[in-house]
């Protein structure tokens, strides 16, 4: 899929209004956002990624489409997984309800950037390395395997940077509104606020780590793969708001991403041996992609909603630590 560099300033330059709008005008004074503007919201930027699919479908074919509604699908219920952490940090930091939409949206803002440019990394990688495959297809399948056996992720919030920074920087332990430092006397402190934001941004780079080998399964064009990432991310915030309690009855989402990271990760390794030569490898086209991946996630959730209502105490056993 070639794409002409006018079409990526566009693209860029729309996502840069768009969050634009976000920032300085739904996002203008600290809240907690109604279930009413969250539904708008969600409601727009969906409407807006399926109008930017069938876009692809008129002018690129129905392949690079169904392309981008796979890759977008799957970020989106990554993404929303994602939200059972931030649920953890949030509580962690005792962050108030009304500053929590700001947390967000800078951290997200971080995301979108790291992201960025891990996507560029992973395409000059794939274009100059084809064995490349193996290495993302052996680590999504050995994250699905890790993911359906504990069932949750690790404590992101303790991550490298995060102890470093809170280690050798001197802090407040209360918020000073959203913003990121106060004076104390003649100090200049850190506020919670600041490590909120840094353990969100962190955290969504190491989900990235799994999220965009498992797009390149899905798509060798940089430019789906950038789209389906930001569209994924736009209205997360929202999501947060909108569907805070019930993450906690989705319990098999984890088994169900890591079945569709390990399909997609036999995927890339049946893609690299057919590029080597290999005769037997099969070809797993886009349109089962799709059916795999829509399907597994259905299947999950009507499953994750059964248990619950049959066993009310699965709710509070899936609950994340710290929420």
């Amino acid at each position: 899929m070639t794409i002409h560099p006018y079409v990526w300033v566009v693209t860029i330059a729309v996502l840069v209004a768009v969050l634009a709008f976000d920032v300085f005008v739904i996002g203008r004074r600290p809240h907690e956002p109604s279930l009413r503007e969250c539904g708008i919201a969600i409601a727009v930027y969906i409407g807006l990624a399926v109008v930017f699919g069938v876009g692809i479908a008129l002018i690129a074919g129905g392949v690079h489409a169904k392309e981008f509604f796979a890759g977008w699908i799957t970020e989106y219920s990554l993404s929303i997984d994602n939200l059972f952490i931030f649920v953890v940090i949030m509580g962690r930091f005792r962050v108030p309800r009304a500053y929590q939409q700001t947390a967000l949206l800078v951290g997200i803002i971080l995301a979108l950037v790291l992201r960025g440019i891990f996507i560029a990394i992973g395409a000059a990688a794939i274009a100059a390395f084809s064995w490349v495959f193996y290495i993302f297809g052996g680590f999504l399948v050995y994250t699905a395997i890790q993911l359906a056996r504990s069932g949750d992720h690790e404590d992101s919030e303790d991550n490298a940077l995060m102890r470093w920074v809170t280690r050798r920087l001197p802090a407040t332990e209360e918020f000073n509104g959203v913003h990121l430092t106060t004076t104390q006397g003649s100090r200049r402190l850190a506020t919670p606020m600041l490590f909120v934001i840094l353990a969100l941004g962190t955290t969504d780079l190491l989900f990235a780590l799994d999220s965009i080998p498992a797009i390149y399964g899905l798509t060798k064009a940089p430019y789906l793969v950038f789209a389906a990432n930001m569209f994924a991310l736009m209205g997360l915030r929202q999501l947060y708001f909108l569907i805070g309690g019930l993450l906690d009855r989705l319990v098999y989402l984890s088994v169900g991403l890591a079945v569709v990271l390990g399909f997609i990760g036999i995927k890339l390794i049946f893609e690299a041996l057919a590029g080597s030569g290999v005769g037997w490898a099969p070809h797993l086209g886009i349109e089962l992609s799709l059916g795999v991946i829509i399907g597994v996630l259905a299947v999950t959730a009507l499953a994750s909603l059964v248990k619950v209502r049959r066993d009310p105490d699965a709710v509070k056993s899936h609950r994340p630590p710290g929420s």
